[in-house]
């Protein structure tokens, strides 16, 4: 597993569930207004705005929630976003990549700047990093959804490139281009998956010891609270020693 999720797994038994909840949907509901904003408001018409759903309602987002950020969009008032992309570079040489929804580029990026210069890290130009990684489209099922086999089946089926299984459920891979069109094909076949959501995988990772590891943490926690960002990515790795050292510290 790659050194990114695990981290994000203690920092979510670290953090304070609600104050996270409450952020989290804040930027599902930006994403779904944005989505609804630059298409038609009807899921079914609007690839963008179905994908904004779905991830909604895999954090178990409520319905009147999801409703008013899609009737955000008509408003007169609502700003107008755009989708930014920040690359970098943290402690130890990994690379990292912000996804950001913003009504003013100067604030975003001079907050984003700022905590990569606070914890030792270098803020580079797009295109800087994202050679390291592939953009792809993922999908993810409860593992109750069917055996390795028969979800594999079903995303060679859908047109999907990959699936993994393992005990935490099916990963289900494709290229960004077609996430709706497979999303859609295997929720008809399988069900509605947990999330779905476009990814930065790296192609390689960089394996990092215990203090840039604690510097890259605090790092990708600090771009996460960022109002602005909306997902981090990261190609580092870390051992297992270093690992239970920051989980049990």
């Amino acid at each position: 597993m790659a050194g990114h999720s695990q981290f994000k797994n203690i920092m979510h038994r670290k953090g304070k569930q609600d104050a996270m909840r409450a952020k989290l949907f804040a930027k599902l509901a930006r994403e779904i207004t944005v989505a609804a904003k630059t298409g038609l408001p009807d899921p079914d018409m609007n690839s963008r705005l179905r994908l904004a759903i779905q991830a909604a309602r895999a954090e178990n987002m409520p319905k009147d929630n999801i409703d008013r950020a899609i009737k955000k969009a008509a408003g007169a008032d609502t700003a107008n976003y755009e989708t930014v992309r920040y690359e970098g570079y943290a402690p130890g040489g990994v690379a990292i990549i912000a996804e950001a929804l913003t009504d003013n580029r100067n604030r975003t990026g001079g907050a984003v700047r700022a905590l990569f210069t606070k914890y030792g890290g270098n803020l580079g130009s797009t295109g800087s990093v994202s050679h390291m990684f592939n953009h792809v489209g993922e999908i993810t099922y409860a593992m109750a959804t069917g055996d390795a086999d028969a979800v594999l089946e079903a995303a060679i089926e859908a047109g999907a490139d990959d699936a993994l299984s393992d005990a935490s459920g099916h990963v289900i891979t494709c290229s960004f281009e077609s996430l709706g069109s497979v999303a859609a094909a295997l929720e008809q076949r399988l069900g509605e998956p947990q999330n779905v959501k476009t990814v930065w995988r790296p192609t390689l990772t960089t394996t990092v010891d215990e203090e840039n590891a604690q510097s890259i943490l605090k790092l990708i926690s600090g771009l996460e609270d960022d109002d602005d960002v909306q997902a981090v990515f990261a190609n580092f790795d870390v051992s297992e020693e270093v690992l239970s050292k920051l989980t049990a510290a």
